[in-house]
Order: structure tokens, then sequence, then C-alpha cells
């Protein structure tokens, strides 16, 4: 598109009153003739005149083809691809960071705080910092203060638990012992009285005693008594004659070694085989401080007769008067081996505690009928 240069500004100049000349420097005045109404345009000459819509030619030196960039003189042109260096007022501007020359640079300098004596805020704020590092201190040495005594406390209370347990476990300890040695001695009174009312005369019995030999009767001394052993014969239906037979003939035959002091038949009838002052071959382990009573029975649990239950109680109660013993000194052959002997006393529970009832009732009893 064709631009249209006009040159206004000499007439500028002469209708402005007062324009400094660039060159002088000095206000030029317009002159009168030249001088227009004030809001009336400068008419302008003939020759400068266009007609309506025409635009104005360019000199053909200055025109370039359309869409043809305008070409750079050489002085002021760069080489391709490089970019024209900005200046540092535009890159500050855009952000754009731009080296300092080396004259301008300032030494970095490391900032130290003033002393406290020349700034009164450093020294404040050290003070306020040393102030809180002391309460800090204050506040941990209260922690751990207050952490050393709940743990005193609490080992304390611990101690004291542990204490009062210990206290509570040898009080009942002591009661339990009191309570024993008082079962105890009500025991030992009661056995003592039982003892001394023990008055039993011995029963009717037959003394056959057994020959000496090495398998049922070996002739040993007994030298104490401490218990009274009851045992059955294990083969029911046979008489208390028949079992003390076969005692005799183990010292012909040897097949093994057994025998008892007395034999008790199902009728009631009592047998002595052997004095009291030897032992015999009943108890193992326990022949030699013990009296051993054979019983003979019917029935295949092993219960007793009638007839062979008292002669029993007679029997034992006598024995008992005898060693100054007491009806808790009876036992079965079934307390010191495990052997089920006798089989009803130890099958049938209560029967052997109901025995040993029945005979302190017979030695408190009836022997003051």
């Amino acid at each position: 598109m064709g631009l249209e240069f006009i040159d206004i500004s000499r007439d500028d100049a002469y209708e402005r009153p007062g324009v400094r000349s660039a060159a002088s420097g000095q206000n030029t005045t317009v002159p009168e003739r030249r001088r227009r109404p004030e809001g009336q345009r400068a008419e302008m000459p003939e020759r400068r005149r266009r007609p309506e819509g025409q635009r104005v030619e360019m000199p053909e030196r200055r025109r370039r083809p359309e869409g043809q960039r305008a070409e750079m003189p050489e002085g002021r042109r760069r080489p391709g691809g490089q970019r024209a260096e900005m200046s540092e007022r535009r890159r500050r501007s855009e952000g754009q960071s731009v080296a300092v020359p080396e004259k301008r640079r300032r030494t970095e300098v490391e900032i130290y705080p003033l002393p406290d004596n020349r700034n009164g805020r450093s020294r404040k704020n050290n003070t306020e910092q040393k102030a809180e590092q002391a309460r800090a201190r204050r506040r941990k040495r209260r922690q751990r203060r207050m952490i050393a005594a709940r743990m005193v406390t609490l080992l304390f209370l611990v101690a004291l638990i542990v204490t009062a347990a210990f206290l509570l476990i040898k009080l009942i300890q002591g009661l339990r012992d009191t309570q024993e040695v008082a079962n105890d001695f009500q025991t030992t009174v009661e056995r003592q009285k039982v003892i001394e009312e023990n008055k039993t005369d011995k029963p009717i019995m037959t003394e056959d005693f057994i020959p000496v030999n090495e398998y049922s009767r070996p002739g040993e001394t007994l030298p104490e008594v401490n218990n009274i052993f009851v045992h059955y014969t294990a083969n029911p239906g046979t008489s208390a004659a028949q079992n003390r037979s076969y005692f005799e003939n183990l010292g012909i035959t040897g097949e093994t070694s057994a025998s008892a002091h007395f034999v008790i038949g199902y009728n009631g009838e009592i047998i002595q085989c052997i004095p009291l002052n030897e032992i015999a071959y009943a108890v193992a382990g326990r022949n030699y401080d013990s009296i051993s009573i054979e019983c003979c029975y019917l029935s295949e649990d092993g219960k007793f007769t009638d007839d062979t239950y008292q002669s029993l109680i007679r029997l034992s109660a006598w024995l008992l008067n005898e060693y100054n013993l007491a009806p808790e000194d009876m036992r079965r052959h079934y307390d010191e081996g495990g052997k089920k002997c006798p089989l009803y006393f130890v099958e049938s529970v209560g029967s052997w505690q109901q025995f040993l009832n029945d005979l302190e009732d017979y030695i408190m009893k009836e022997q003051m009928e």
C-alpha cells in the first residue's frame, strides 16, 4: 500500500506562536500575515491537493513488490539465524538475567550480626532465645523428675503388692498349718482316747501253727508292729482250714512263699497259723513290722459274709489293743503294693471307711456294755 508523506513541520512552526527554534533555542514569532483565526484550518496550496479518494503515488524507487520484505542496508544486516542482542533494559524488563560487568560487580561480603552492644534487637533476640532454652531445659528436668517419681511410685506399689501377696500366702499357709495341727491334735486326742478305751479281749480262735519252713514260716522274729493288714484268699468258697493247709504244703512243694498270721473262715472261725512274735510272708517290704489277716469269702465280688466281717472286727480290735494302735493304723494289702486285695474293700467305694468306722464304734461303744 502506498504511503503519502506530507511535510507540515514548516507550517506548524509558523502556525504556533512562540515556537522554540531547534537550531537557535529561541522562540520564533509567526508573521502576522501567516496567522489564521482560531479553529480555522490552514488552506493547502493548490499544487499539494489531491482529488478525493486518490492515493498518493509512491516514487518508483521506493516501491517493492507485493509480499517482499524491505532489504536492510548492508551495514545493518546480521548473520543468518543470529538474533539481535537485546538491550540491557529490555532484558531486565523481560526477567532475563543480565551479566554485570566485572567492574560493576560487588564482592560478596558475609554479614555477621552486630555485637550486642551495637545492635539492641540482636541482643534482645539472643536474650529471648537463651531464656527459651533455659525454660526448655527446666521443662525437661521437670519431666525427668516426674518420670523418676512415677517409676519410684510404681516400684513401691509393686513391692507393696508382692509383700502383701507373700504375707497373705504365709497367712493362709499358717492357717492351714494351724488347722492341720489342730486336726492332728484332735486326731491324736481321739486316737489316744480310742487306744485307752480299747479293752477288747482275745476272741475265740484255734492255734494251729504251720511247721517252720523257708516258704511259709521262716521262724524269724517280728521286731515291731506298726500296722495290721487285711487280705482275702482270692479263692472263693474255700474254708479257713483249707487255706491253712495250703500254706503248710508250700513248705513241701516250694512253689512260692506265702502265709499269714490269721485265717478267718466264711463261717467266722479264726485259725492262727504263725505266732505273733514271728514274721509271715504276706506283704513284701512290710513283713517285719506288721500283722496279716487272711479272710475267706463266697461271693464273686469278694464281699465277706457277716460272720467273717464281725470276726474281722473283733480280731482287729484285739490286735490294736495288744500293740497300742488305733483304727487308722489298719491297712489294706492294696495300700502298700497296689494289689486289689481285699477285692471288695478296693472296688466298693466307701466300704473300707465303713469298716474303720464300725471298728471304732466297736471299740468305743460295744466294750462299754
